[in-house]
């Protein structure tokens, strides 16, 4: 994610925070010197928020942790103000395990606050009833009464939070995995209206929060859709077959004349039939900048790529395609390039088969 910051590691994940977050922070500051509070007392609640955004780095590492146990990687976790964000390759597409690793997040704020309860309770605290205020009271059962807010409030179910997850996976179990998606995402932005309501009459952050619902839950829709229809689709139906293709030791310029004379911006480097490398209208836009119009390809080419199957399924080749900086990749049949798949080819081949669709019923 753009404008994030490397804070390290944990459990093998790359853990970011985003530069937004310290706008929080600045704000609980500012906050604290209008209403009076030393710096001592300041200093505190900034403590406390970090330790809040502990809580939430562990949360999304339950989701990470429990998406692994079904061979799904994550990608990093991210901290921004309105909460964190666990970027799995996927989600499972078995309904089960979808809602177990739904709920794995919240299934760890749940432990944080009972370790705290008990703690506290041994300890001869916590003997009235708590109240949630990020500025007073005792540190450890703010945090107790945090982590219990984090719990009912990621399982309300606004797809996408965790609740919504969670409730798109039972309908997934009795109905199909996009229409189940679909009923999920209106629920969803449903309650991002309320969010967004309340926002306008109490407190203003809950207007950030329907936006990340609202957009969220119509992202995932159209994913769900998109996956659908390309389900069982070969990258060879979907490929462009006609098209130009530059080789390690050609000049930078012949790509420039490639690129005037049609409209393909990114380009298959080949070594005889073999896909070595890819140039992207972006790569070759730096090289030219950097080093003029002579110089070769290979200097400028995507490298490390990984060819797409002609006999490949279009839909899980999807995630591959938008990873890659050229948004293209070559195609090749029995290790010979056969074809381009193209993130826009895809795209227009999917409208193409919608329209024939929809005059066919």
């Amino acid at each position: 994610m753009k404008w994030s910051f490397k804070l390290g590691t944990l459990a093998g994940i790359a853990v970011y925070v985003h530069a937004t977050f310290f706008i929080l922070l600045a704000w609980f500051t500012m906050s604290g010197f209008r209403a009076g509070q030393s710096p001592a007392e300041i200093v505190a609640t900034l403590f406390f928020v970090l330790a809040l955004f502990g809580c939430v780095v562990l949360h999304e590492l339950g989701h990470a942790l429990m998406a692994r146990r079904y061979g799904i990687a994550t990608r990093d976790i991210t901290l921004l103000p309105i909460g964190g964000v666990a970027r799995l390759e996927r989600m499972p597409e078995d309904p089960g395990q979808e809602f177990r690793v739904a709920m794995a997040g919240p299934a760890v704020n749940v432990v944080i606050a009972s370790i705290l309860w008990v703690g506290l309770r041994l300890a001869g605290g916590a003997t009235g009833a708590p109240t949630f205020d990020l500025t007073g009271g005792p540190f450890l059962e703010r945090l107790m009464v945090v982590n219990v807010v984090l719990v009912v409030f990621n399982l309300l179910p606004a797809f996408p939070m965790d609740g919504g997850r969670a409730l798109r996976a039972l309908l997934a179990s009795r109905m199909g995995h996009a229409r189940a998606t679909r009923i999920a995402a209106s629920i969803g932005q449903s309650m991002a209206l309320g969010f967004g309501a309340l926002g306008l009459f109490g407190n203003p952050f809950l207007i950030l929060i329907a936006l990340f619902v609202w957009i969220g839950a119509a992202g995932e829709a159209n994913a769900a859709q998109l996956k659908h229809a390309l389900a069982g689709i070969p990258v060879a139906q979907a490929m462009l077959t006609d098209f130009e293709v530059l080789s390690p030791g050609d000049p930078l310029q012949r790509a420039v004349a490639l690129t005037l004379a049609g409209s393909q911006k990114a380009f298959p480097v080949v070594d005889g039939d073999r896909a070595v490398g890819m140039l992207s209208q972006q790569r070759l836009l730096q090289a030219l900048a950097a080093g003029g119009q002579e110089r070769p390809v290979a200097q400028a080419m995507e490298g490390d790529i990984e060819p797409a199957d002609s006999g490949e399924l279009l839909e899980p080749l999807l995630a591959r395609l938008q990873s890659t900086p050229s948004g293209a990749l070559p195609v090749t049949h029995e290790g010979r390039i056969v074809g381009l798949i193209t993130l826009d080819n895809a795209s227009e081949f999917l409208g193409f088969r919608a329209a024939l669709e929809k005059r066919g019923s």
